[in-house]
Order: C-alpha cells, then structure tokens, then sequence
C-alpha cells in the first residue's frame, strides 16, 4: 500500500484524486490541517508526516482579488503557490527516497503558456498586483521548481501536471460578477474533478521514468522551452532557500 500526501486534498482535484486513490494510505490536506501559506506551519506539516512517502502530490492553491500579506510577510500567493511547494518538496526528500518509486505530481503551469513571468526584483508584486499576474508568476516558478529539485538528482520522478480548465469550484473565491461568470463557463467547458483525477490515477499507476516530466493534459511538454531554462531554475532555487531560512518574517527580494 502506498503513502500518498495530497496537499489541497480535502476538495477540487486533489479531494476528487484523495477519493478515487481509496485503497491506497492517503494524507489529505486541507486548510484546516495546516495553514500552507505559512512558513512555519508548512515546516511543521512536514515534521509530522510519516517517514516514508510514496507520492507527494501539490495541489494546493487558492484565487486573490486583492494583495493579502500573511503573518510572516508574504504576498499569499507566491507564498502558497510557491514557497509551500518548494519547502514541502525539499523537507520531504528523505522520506520520499526511502520509497521504492517515488514520485511527486505538481499541479502547476507547465510550459508554453505565453503570459506569465517572474518578476525577479519585486517577487511579493509590491509595485502593482493583480490577481491574473499574481497566478501566472506562481505557474512559471513552479516550472522552475520541478527544474530545480531534478537538477539535484536522486530517485524521485517530478512531474508538472496542468489539468487546463477543470470545474474545481476555485471560482466561488471570486468577487461577482467574475464568480458568476468564471462559474458559468466552468460548467459548460470544463473538466469535472472526477475526470482530471482520473487522468492522476492512470498517471500516478505508469508514472514517467525521466526525472523531470511536463503534461498538459497528460501530453508531453517539451523542457527545452525558454520556461524550463536551468539558469533560470538555479536562481529562483537560491532565492527561494533564502526567503525561507530562518526567521520567518520581513523577507528579502
């Protein structure tokens, strides 16, 4: 029986993945669990979690109209989107490598998606947020992020998995009238939480055997695009081991 932690696992994709993987020893997270736009709290969730992992699966996330900044001085976004996944991948290496066929599944970006970028010198977005910029730079640091942790080697596969439109319910985090109309179009276009998680379950029962793998939709996204550059990765990686060492408070650009 495998391990599984699905963070953002007690709703949307991850609660639809948490139920269809029944058989397996799921840890679901939700917001009630561990507050993961918190540093500390993140570090602890780690702490707590069994010894062995067999997959780690990154899902959670949350929509903001307006710029929130958390206790410990974080833009919430990035600091959910982006510092839990990084801290939670990294703490939790060693119980993964005491896997036999590790594997961590980041619902994220990936690649090809031509808005978006990192704004290197104002990462908290202090000089304009917007909630669509805030998102989208989350997407393109994730992308590093999977760069970043497979540079490092080891036997744990990363796969970066953006499911495109699915009827998560994130849309009633909105303000009317982009809730109603979000909520509209998710109804007609999108994928329901059951499909895209049935789609993780065939994934994660054939995981890819590259230690770095991008899907859309579970079709393969080429790394030597601009958003996978290795450069690229290296810098946020040091950035981000920064941000998170030591105090947790006032961070530094």
């Amino acid at each position: 029986m495998r391990t599984v932690v699905i963070t953002g696992g007690t709703r949307g994709i991850g609660g639809a993945l948490a139920s269809r993987l029944a058989g397996d020893n799921v840890i679901a997270i939700g917001s009630a669990d561990a507050d993961l736009s918190s540093i500390r709290e993140t570090r602890a969730l780690a702490e707590r979690l069994p010894a062995k992992i067999d997959v780690l699966v990154l899902a959670a996330g949350r929509f903001d109209q307006r710029r929130v900044v958390t206790a410990e001085g974080f833009e919430q976004t990035f600091a959910l989107y982006v510092l839990s996944r990084y801290l939670l991948a990294e703490r939790l290496r060693p119980a993964l490598e005491r896997a036999e066929t590790p594997i961590i599944l980041n619902l994220s970006g990936t690649g090809g998606i031509k808005a978006g970028r990192i704004h290197w010198n104002d990462l908290q977005l202090e000089s304009g947020y917007r909630m669509f910029e805030a998102t989208m730079q989350g997407a393109r640091a994730n992308d590093l992020l999977g760069v970043g942790f497979a540079a490092h080697g080891g036997p744990i596969r990363y796969v970066l998995y953006n499911p495109l439109f699915v009827n998560s319910g994130m849309h009633r985090q909105l303000r009317q009238p982009a809730r109603a109309i979000t909520g509209a179009a998710a109804a007609l276009f999108a994928e329901s939480t059951d499909k895209a998680a049935g789609r993780l379950v065939t994934l994660l029962a054939q995981p890819p055997t590259a230690p770095l793998t991008a899907l859309r939709r579970g079709r393969p996204v080429r790394l030597d695009r601009p958003e996978f550059y290795p450069a690229a990765a290296r810098r946020l990686y040091t950035l981000l081991a920064d941000l998170t060492a030591g105090p947790t408070s006032t961070p530094r650009q």
